[in-house]
């Protein structure tokens, strides 16, 4: 019975990046071996075990054989005659196929240290097309690994271009899509994640809205980059830039889906595509089973964004309206983050990465004098009902035209 650290614990190692989790592979044992020295079992498909100590995985080598479509349509063999290297070969890059013993030497059978040095992902053996999650996968350490120089080797994006055109991709679950699209939307550089979906033809099975920006024009005056799908993307680097949170990289990622139907015809303008966002943002979160808070945010911002960006022409009675339909009032952390969203979306265009946008700031203090209306003075007043109501809006406009005054 031999142990070795292996996976992304080894790959980080190397790179000298910190190593948060680490994983483990046994070689030469058996389930009963292990429950007699007092792992605990968790695997359900194959056996996994945590340390009765670290709590750290070990995992049974093993080798797996395709039985069906799908992350889900394999079988797995458990022998303790399988190697380390037959373990190591089912895995999904290179770099992600290397081990440790423990004296601390590298066992690397498929050069995952020289595509490290290369700054190369590259699938580790044909077996990588059996497995449409993977897909997602190398997308999303494209875009954790972007900053360090790494690229998708091209005869791993010619392999995922042939699991799509072979229907392979279209058997994930909503799920895993979901899972693997939040993790990488807190990378670094998720914009990296999109681009990759792409270049694999992935992007127009998993996100067909997203993929149909790509080639619409829009008016140069504004958007000096034309091409609407390259403003998501700069959007979404904006967003980061702003926010850790992939909430609001998400409503980013999808603020402008509307464009996408506007039609030729009336190119490069984009009349109502807020309204015409609407459907398509639902649809997709609905696909990819995106969680309510995600939605509702990618909701918000698709509509309301170009009144953000109007904010310093807009009458108080509009202003006050996009406070209510946002519910601002109640849930004044959302409202920030849509603020960021629209922030996100204005810096994201050529030449304009390092403007100032005082729109936001003026409706954070729209927001606090609307907030600053006395209300249990109101109720004191005794005002009730539908004339309590009126009266609220009547003092909070007030005060928004106080603000537009003294901002004039």
């Amino acid at each position: 019975m031999k142990t070795y650290l292996v996976g992304g614990a080894v790959r980080d190692k190397l790179l000298g990046r910190n190593v948060t989790e680490k994983d483990w592979v046994v070689v030469g044992s058996s389930p009963e071996q292990m429950l007699t020295q007092g792992f605990t079992p968790v695997g359900k498909d194959f056996p996994v075990f945590l340390h009765p100590q670290t709590k750290e995985e070990y995992a049974l080598a093993r080798t797996e054989r395709k039985t069906g479509k799908g992350y889900g349509g394999f079988s797995f063999y458990c022998g303790e005659e399988v190697t380390l290297e037959e373990d190591l070969i089912r895995r999904d890059l290179t770099i992600n196929a290397m081990a440790e013993d423990a004296n601390g030497n590298i066992i690397d059978p498929y050069n995952g240290q020289q595509d490290l040095a290369d700054r190369q992902l590259r699938h580790v053996s044909p077996a990588f097309a059996e497995d449409p999650v993977r897909i997602l996968r190398i997308a999303r350490f494209a875009a954790r690994y972007h900053t360090l120089g790494f690229r998708v080797a091209d005869e791993t994006i010619t392999l995922m271009q042939t699991m799509v055109a072979n229907g392979e991709v279209d058997h994930l679950v909503a799920e895993r899509i979901w899972k693997e699209t939040e993790r990488a939307l807190g990378e670094p550089h998720p914009e990296i994640f999109i681009e990759v979906l792409r270049a694999s033809h992935a992007l127009t099975r998993l996100f067909p809205e997203i993929d149909a920006l790509f080639g619409v024009p829009q008016t140069a005056t504004h958007h000096p980059e034309i091409d609407t799908g390259i403003h998501t993307l700069m959007s979404l680097q904006q967003a980061v830039k702003l926010s850790p949170s992939t909430c609001v990289r998400f409503a980013t990622l999808l603020h402008d889906l509307g464009k996408a139907t506007t039609p030729q015809d009336e190119w490069p303008r984009h009349i109502a595509h807020e309204d015409r966002s609407l459907p398509l943002v639902k649809k997709l979160c609905e696909r990819i089973a995106a969680p309510k808070d995600y939605k509702d945010l990618a909701l918000m911002v698709a509509q309301w964004h170009t009144h953000c960006h109007r904010a310093l022409e807009l009458k108080p009675a509009t202003l006050l309206k996009v406070l209510q339909a946002n519910d601002a009032f109640r849930r004044p952390e959302r409202f920030e983050q849509f603020l960021l969203c629209c922030e996100a979306d204005a810096r994201g265009r050529t030449g304009f990465e390092q403007r100032e946008y005082p729109q936001a700031d003026f409706f954070r203090a729209a927001l606090r004098a609307a907030q600053a209306v006395d209300i249990p003075a109101i109720q004191q007043s005794g005002f009730s009902g539908k004339e309590f109501g009126d009266e609220v809006n009547r003092q909070r406009l007030q005060n928004l035209l106080q603000l537009k005054n003294n901002a004039q």
